[in-house]
């Protein structure tokens, strides 16, 4: 099998990051964005976007959490998504609030105004862009409040909900986006999740 991947982009950053901490070791293919555009890579995505995990048959699964969910199918432990009924909601819980209320729109503000992005998202709405703006702050303190209460974003352990939100909290820099200084909790645990070895796949 195989992950065909940019190593620029955010998404294919949440799948390495999630291998590294299950030491799971797969081929990497790394191809250009422009190459998402084309009619060959929309029988692997018709999305048009990375990664994608190719398995051994050809098979093509899409979707960064969808391919997470493959590998830890495969192999359960550390478990990222919960062992527990509590822990699985919890953790899904946090994952698609940190996904959809803070990673989504910090993606919006960089696809909407950075003009290299502009093959990729068409029409371009700087508007859009700029409604985004408050909403990256209101759900950073979402998760600052979080944090204030446990170690890591969805409880005591390290999970995919961490995975997601390093990677959005470092997407922000590309997209010009300031952390402020006021989230002491965040600020702890970013620092904190930065340095495990998994952090820098």
């Amino acid at each position: 099998m195989k992950i065909i991947e940019t190593n620029t982009a955010p998404n294919p950053r949440r799948v390495r990051i999630f291998l590294a901490e299950k030491n799971i070791s797969v081929l990497i293919e790394n191809i250009d964005l422009g190459v998402t555009n084309t009619a060959d890579f929309a029988k692997l995505n018709p999305a048009g976007r990375v990664p994608v995990l190719v398995l051994d048959d050809g098979t093509p699964i899409s979707e960064t959490i969808a391919i997470c969910r493959y590998f830890e199918a495969l192999q359960p432990e550390p478990s990222l998504f919960g062992g527990d009924p509590l822990a699985i909601a919890t953790i899904e819980m946090w994952q698609r609030r940190v996904e959809m209320g803070l990673f989504y729109q910090i993606s919006q503000v960089l696809r909407h105004l950075n003009p290299k992005m502009a093959p990729y998202e068409q029409p371009q709405i700087p508007e859009w862009a700029e409604a985004n703006r408050p909403r990256v702050g209101a759900a950073l303190e979402i998760l600052d409040t979080q944090l204030s209460r446990s170690r890591y974003v969805a409880g005591d352990s390290y999970s995919v909900a961490d995975i997601t939100a390093l990677v959005a909290l470092d997407f922000m820099k590309p997209a010009r986006l300031t952390r402020p200084d006021h989230l002491v909790h965040l600020a702890r645990w970013h620092e904190e999740v930065s340095a495990r070895q998994s952090a820098k796949a």
